[in-house]
């Protein structure tokens, strides 16, 4: 039986799991649109939902936990300052999962999974430190 049971493994141990969800939420908010299989997507949404309501809260402890489950410092400021101010007023429901069909390769279900008012500009964009010429010539 599998009463209490939540959660799928996606065939991955619990460290391989937790690797995997935080690479893909750091992801979610950096591109705001990713393509991934039905499954790790779906599981993906409540992971990256509950950042966004710490984001929207705010507050040093709120960053923290969200830090502690993102470990992604540039992502978390842009969680925190530009997510989390855009779903100040909505009360849930910030990802949308769209059906994509099926992968060529291995016939597994794919699907986008994006922010619902996404800024289109932020997909492929890198937002990693930028060097400036004096930087570089140190």
């Amino acid at each position: 039986m599998r009463h209490r049971v939540a959660g799928r493994k996606l065939q991955r141990t619990s460290s391989h799991r937790a690797s995997l969800f935080r690479n893909m939420a750091a992801a979610l908010i950096k591109h705001e649109q990713i393509t991934t299989t039905t499954a790790k997507a779906k599981e993906l949404r409540p992971y990256v939902e509950k950042l966004v309501t710490l984001a929207k809260k705010g507050g040093l402890s709120n960053r923290r936990l969200a830090h502690a489950r993102l470990l992604d410092d540039a992502q978390l400021v842009k969680l925190f300052d530009v997510i989390g101010p855009r779903y100040a007023d909505r009360n849930g429901g910030y990802i949308r999962i769209v059906k994509a069909g099926i992968r060529a390769s291995d016939a597994a279900p794919i699907s986008i999974i994006e922010f619902i008012d996404r800024d289109v500009s932020a997909k492929g964009q890198d937002s990693g430190p930028v060097m400036t010429e004096e930087e570089v010539e140190a």
